[in-house]
């Protein structure tokens, strides 16, 4: 017997990994009789793919029977391939499984076009329907499954796994092939310790079951060994136990220093041991803050002390630890108005960047059964996306829309977090209000605020075109070249920071090497910025007001490398001279013709030029 599990991604990105069907493969490796008569096939494709071209893929494996995974972002794509599967092949069993699955099992099997359903967990439920089907028995009514009977929902129900090591890993068991992909998804826990009223998580049942620590030792020697470049870790409350988190992190301070995870916490169990821990180990941190309003968050069974989160916060920010905030607007009570408090809470704790997102009335959620009760008009499939509210009209959700577009632009996207609000504080304005001004001027250049249609460096081009317009209309352009001194350098910085440092040469093949002589260019991690300031003077002010440092400094054109060497970035205030000695190297002629062309000291040119390689700023093409 074949079975093929099929997982459709939103956009190629080092999530797209298909975890939950590699432990479905895995789990069915725990019976050994039944893994040598069944084959499991995992096929990935992406939502852009046409359903006939991943029918047949899928059918090119001969499958009995096909799963789907289903999420929010991919149940009307895997409904049109499981449509395609059964015009080609009218006998063949197609099921669903995951979050989408578990939460609108009647309305996914009404409109989808499926057999059965796998709800909740899937390795047990999988295992028995399998079974059932290589026996040639019915696989209605095995436990965790649902279906139609006479057009009515039927269903069976089942527990969770107790130990969850007795699931096989899809890493161990070579399952998953890491090199296949630019990240891996890891989980450590299931289940969750709290009841948001509007997550998929809550299903009436609190409690976490966590893999032992050594089973994540050996999945970390795992992702260590293969060399993978980033992990995303599956567990919503990875800090609730504080001693487990921290035992973690210095497993992977220990031992995975190169690898970047991305870790979901909950900002009232941190401490400054573990905001120092993160800030030791590669990483980003994302925390639920949702709404900045208690009696909004309390009305979906959540706790909030803005106090609290401003002094847990405040360790990260001391310890130099990355971390984002979510944040969701139309909560029942929620206005205009409070999303544009919450954001400037948000803004003024110096996030790494903020996720903005309406809120979705997502089925089988305690929230979606009051929706009608509470006035909550939502969309009624998937994205399940919020319309208006007694509280939040359509037209604020618009405006909301537009706010939260234009702060993943101009902050998130726009890297800002190190200088915004300094740069937006002489303006007189909140941080909400200056991006709705941001979000209504691009509005007017018909510019439409999606992040995903920008590049940086067009977003970069935006950000200084607003602020000189801006500066302009609140009557402080006298402020303007030092906002766009600090604007323009963390912009290099962050290109650098992101560009792979080229290979160094070494001392020996530089020391007799005539450099003048040789084809140069500047390596493509090195930036040249120029600035209306001294660049060094700037830097050395920190954070400070633009007012302070225009008071302090006076005008004085200077220019800088920016360039990354090892795991640092340097910054190098520049020669006028030896800036444009720089810029000039094409690549296509000896550096000894820019060198004259530019009526410098040949001595001197050579000596910096061969600085410039040995720190990595420029390469030597002939260099032996």
């Amino acid at each position: 017997m074949k079975v093929v599990l099929a997982a459709i991604h939103p956009v190629p990105s080092p999530q797209a990994v298909p975890l939950a069907n590699a432990f479905l493969k895995a789990y069915l490796g725990t019976d050994e009789e039944l893994a040598a008569r069944v084959a499991v096939t995992l096929c990935d494709f992406l939502r852009s793919t046409p359903a006939d071209v991943c029918a047949a893929e899928i059918l090119a494996h001969e499958p009995d029977a096909v799963g789907f995974s289903l999420y929010l972002w991919n149940t009307e794509e895997s409904g049109r391939i499981a449509a395609e599967l059964r015009r080609n092949r009218p006998g063949i069993t197609i099921f669903a499984g995951g979050p989408q699955a578990t939460a609108d099992p009647l309305g996914t099997l009404t409109g989808g076009g499926y057999d059965f359903l796998i709800l909740g967990e899937g390795e047990v439920p999988f295992l028995e329907v399998t079974a059932r089907l290589a026996d040639g028995r019915p696989f209605r009514g095995a436990p965790g499954t649902a279906w139609l009977d006479d057009g009515k929902l039927a269903s069976r129900p089942q527990k969770p796994v107790a130990l969850l090591d007795t699931i096989p890993s899809p890493f161990l068991s070579g399952i998953i092939e890491p090199g296949r992909y630019g990240g891996l998804l890891w989980q450590l826990s299931r289940g969750c310790d709290f009841a948001c009223e509007y997550c998929f998580d809550y299903k009436g049942t609190k409690g976490v079951r966590r893999f032992s620590l050594e089973r994540v030792d050996a999945e970390l020697d795992f992702l260590v060994r293969h060399n993978v470049p980033q992990v995303f870790v599956l567990d919503s409350t990875f800090n609730v136990d504080a001693k487990r988190a921290k035992t973690i992190l210095r497993m992977i301070r220990k031992r995975a220093p190169h690898i970047h995870f991305h870790f979901e916490v909950r900002s009232e169990f941190l401490d400054r041991e573990m905001a120092r821990l993160f800030a030791g180990i590669t990483c980003s941190l994302q925390i639920g803050l949702q709404s900045a309003d208690p009696a909004i968050l309390k009305g979906i069974r959540r706790h909030f002390d803005p106090d609290d989160f401003r002094k847990r916060v405040a360790l990260l920010n001391e310890s130099g630890a990355v971390f984002g905030f979510d944040l969701i607007y139309g909560l029942p009570g929620d206005s205009l108005a409070g999303f544009r408090q919450s954001l400037d809470f948000a803004l003024a704790l110096y996030p790494n960047h903020l996720d903005i997102f309406p809120l979705a009335v997502l089925p089988g959620t305690p929230l979606a059964a009051r929706a009608a009760q509470a006035g909550l008009d939502h969309l009624p499939a998937p994205p399940y996306a919020l319309t208006a509210t007694p509280t939040f009209p359509a037209p604020d959700m618009k405006r909301a829309a537009r706010l939260a577009g234009a702060c993943d632009i101009f902050y998130s996207r726009g890297k800002a977090v190190a200088w915004f609000n300094g740069v937006i504080a002489p303006l007189s304005l909140t941080p909400a209000e200056f991006l709705d001004a941001f979000g209504g001027w691009l509005a007017r250049q018909g510019i439409e605020a999606r992040e995903e249609a920008l590049g940086d460096e067009a977003i970069w081009s935006l950000q200084r075109s607003f602020l000189a317009h801006i500066f302009a209309d609140r009557r402080v352009r006298r402020l303007l070249p030092v906002a766009l001194d600090l604007v323009d350098y963390h912009y290099h910085y962050a290109a650098a920071l992101l560009a792979p440092p080229p290979e160094l040469p070494t001392d020996r093949s530089l020391a007799g090497l005539n450099i003048l002589d040789q084809v140069v260019c500047l390596a493509p991690s090195t930036r040249l910025a120029r600035f209306s300031y001294e660049i060094t003077d700037l830097l050395e002010a920190g954070n400070a007001d633009l007012r302070e440092i225009c008071a302090c400094f006076s005008p004085s054109p200077s220019w800088a490398v920016i360039y990354p060497r090892g795991n640092d970035i340097f910054t190098e205030s520049l020669l006028e001279s030896y800036f444009l000695l720089l810029e000039g190297l094409d690549g296509c002629c000896r550096a000894g013709d820019v060198v004259a062309r530019l009526a410098l000291s040949g001595e001197g040119a050579a000596e910096f030029l061969k600085f410039a390689a040995a720190e990595g700023i420029v390469t030597v093409r002939n260099c032996p």
